[in-house]
């Protein structure tokens, strides 16, 4: 069986009812791959500057890769789109059944191209190579775990309750809420387009014979890999104990390291609560599955390392089970459990500040649980507010020192006052304060590293990720492919490239992401140290500790050096032509003259002879 060529995509208008079928630039393709790197390039390409994110002309990619299907691990997609919650570039990723049947539904395309907004509550059904518009009235009003059982025959990906009132984090939720593409809001643009549900009835594609031997050989490698140990022992949960033992665990609204009941929600917590693990499969059984309860009787619920941290130690509730009910209760909703968690921390800070009422406090779930549900329903003028996220809110009422955000992004649970290795990889992620392109705190807190040594982590990482993601690799089995960044996969599919030319290519999506989102108007200042960050942990290893700004911007500017970026964080035109980039980038994307000449005396922009052996494990909110 030979290896489809996957050079086409699939264009939707929902205004127009239309359904095309278009090919995909053969230079595309090779420049960005899938995933990140091709949604960015149809992103950049097609929106003007300043489109409304929750309008018709937005555009939401459902993208693969080339290798989609084939990869050992999960399979995985990527949403890409402009964020409502930030107003810049959004890529967010999940797994389960969705993406691996939507590549045997898509067969030889990568990714669905929606735009335009439908007249009533639609589902598009994709197989056999292309799709149609459906009504999908009876659905809306539906959690995601009502949608999913709506399609017995087919994997969803579909919006909740929240995705329909445009919450700025809802996501898009599969496997009955088990997986979401989490953070940024792209549930929100599909609710915008009143599309309920994406449908993908096709069966997951075969593994050519030419990839079978090439997949056992990765399989094993990662069964043999200290992420393949360390995720098939707990998955995600372990962060919850780590995070705690160095004191970076935002605790009650981050006012805190470390979290008192940290050991009743964490790895050993979840193992005594467990019926099962997610995915029968000895090395990759992905995570805990435990019992929930609620009003209307019992459910079940797959709580990731994000759940406990932000809806236990962030809201001081103690007890695994009310967390995983509270996080049971974010995915049938369709919210993220970060900005979410970080949101009711807010609200009930702000109420102690006597800015807002609420009748939330930290350790009472059940209040909790009530402002998730008016937030999803934007019940209530406070609930409104934080639908629009803490940024908002605190615009709104005050309080914009209270919960760190960056661009607008609220910040996962790792407080980098005690590395600030990780407040650099926060302000300059793409997203918005994100841990997932860079993570450098599992090294950072152990060791004595300077300047350069967190510049090189963090854009290193970020590179990486960009190459694997355009990839859409499994987050845990892409740690196998660190050193030739799947180099060996795409020369058996017919895309040769060798590790030098990806990290270029990584380098060139990371880059291209930037220029969308300085055409957008972002610069240094969305970079921006949150100031909540700047004031020192009371408890803990880290107590007194709180990120120098002086030190901030020093590392600042030797990222922006490495990059090859102006002191105000736009990419030069000499990088821009060195990637590739100059002939697309348009007269609406100012660019830098001159590259920011304090540095951290490395060079941190080719980093395939520098991969490290230990790599971060990933907290994983999109899943």
């Amino acid at each position: 069986m030979a290896t489809p060529t996957r050079d086409a995509v699939l264009r939707v208008d929902l205004s127009a009812e239309t359904v095309e079928r278009a090919r995909v630039p053969d230079e595309w393709r090779r420049g960005y791959l899938g995933g990140k790197g091709l949604g960015a390039r149809y992103l950049y390409a097609e929106l003007a500057p300043g489109v409304d994110p929750l309008g018709p002309d937005n555009l939401l990619s459902f993208v693969l890769g080339p290798l989609s299907g084939y990869l050992p691990g999960e399979t995985r997609y990527a949403a890409v789109t402009k964020s409502p919650l930030t107003g810049g570039f959004l890529d967010s990723y999940s797994g389960g059944s969705f993406p691996e049947r939507l590549a045997g539904s898509l067969d030889d395309c990568l990714g669905v191209l929606v735009t335009g907004r439908a007249s009533r509550p639609v589902a598009l059904v994709v197989d056999g190579g292309t799709a149609t518009i459906e009504p999908a009235d009876d659905l809306w009003g539906c959690d995601t775990v009502e949608t999913d059982a709506a399609f017995p025959d087919a994997a969803v990906a579909c919006i909740g309750p929240a995705g329909e009132s445009e919450v700025a984090y809802a996501t898009i939720a599969s496997d009955g809420g088990d997986h979401h593409a989490g953070r940024g809001g792209a549930g929100a643009v599909m609710g915008s387009k009143r599309l309920k549900a994406v449908v993908a009835r096709g069966d997951a594609p075969e593994i050519p014979p030419a990839l079978a031997e090439l997949r056992d050989r990765y399989e094993r490698r990662y069964e043999d890999h200290d992420t393949g140990r360390w995720q098939a022992a707990g998955e995600t949960l372990e962060s919850v104990d780590f995070a705690n033992e160095v004191g970076v665990l935002a605790t009650e609204g981050w006012q805190r390291g470390q979290f008192d009941a940290a050991e009743n929600i964490g790895i050993e917590a979840a193992r005594e609560a467990a019926v099962g693990r997610e995915r029968d499969t000895e090395t990759a059984p992905g995570g805990f599955r435990v019992r929930t309860g609620d009003d209307e009787g019992e459910g079940e619920s797959v709580p990731r390392g994000a759940t406990p941290m932000t809806l236990g130690a962030g809201l001081g509730v103690e007890e695994f089970d009310a967390v995983a009910s509270l996080g049971e209760t974010c995915d049938r909703l369709g919210v993220d459990v970060i900005s979410a968690g970080n949101a009711v921390a807010w609200a009930i800070r702000a109420a102690d500040a006597g800015l807002v009422e609420t009748d939330a406090r930290f350790g009472d779930d059940e209040a909790a649980r009530r402002l998730l549900d008016a937030i999803a329903a934007r019940d209530g003028e406070l609930a409104d507010a934080l639908a629009e996220g803490v940024a908002d809110a605190a615009a709104r009422y005050g309080g914009d020192d209270l919960v760190p955000t960056v661009k607008s992004m609220e910040l996962p649970s790792y407080d980098p006052r005690g590395a600030i290795g990780m407040a650099l990889a926060y302000a300059t992620s793409d997203r918005g304060a994100c841990h997932r392109r860079a993570r450098p705190v599992e090294r950072e807190v152990f060791e004595a590293w300077d300047d350069a040594d967190v510049v090189e982590a963090v854009a290193g990482a970020q590179t990486v990720r960009s190459v694997l993601w355009s990839l859409v690799a499994d987050d845990f089995v892409g740690e196998t492919m660190w050193n030739d960044l799947g180099a060996a996969w795409l020369d058996a599919v017919g895309l040769p490239h060798d590790a030098d030319e990806l990290s270029r290519t990584g380098e060139r999506i990371w880059t291209l992401v930037r220029l969308f989102n300085v055409r957008e108007g972002f610069d240094r200042s969305d970079d921006a140290l949150p100031e909540a960050l700047r004031r020192p942990l009371s408890e803990g290893p880290a107590a007194g500790r709180a990120v120098d700004p002086e030190a901030f911007e020093r590392l600042l500017d030797a990222y922006y050096a490495a990059r090859g970026w102006g002191p105000d964080g736009r990419p030069t035109r000499a990088t821009v032509e060195r990637l590739g980039l100059g002939g697309i980038v348009d007269e609406a994307t100012p660019l830098a003259e001159e590259a920011t000449t304090t540095n951290a005396g490395r060079d941190t922009t080719t980093v395939a002879d520098r991969r490290h052996d230990r790599h971060d494990r990933h907290d994983t909110d999109d899943r």
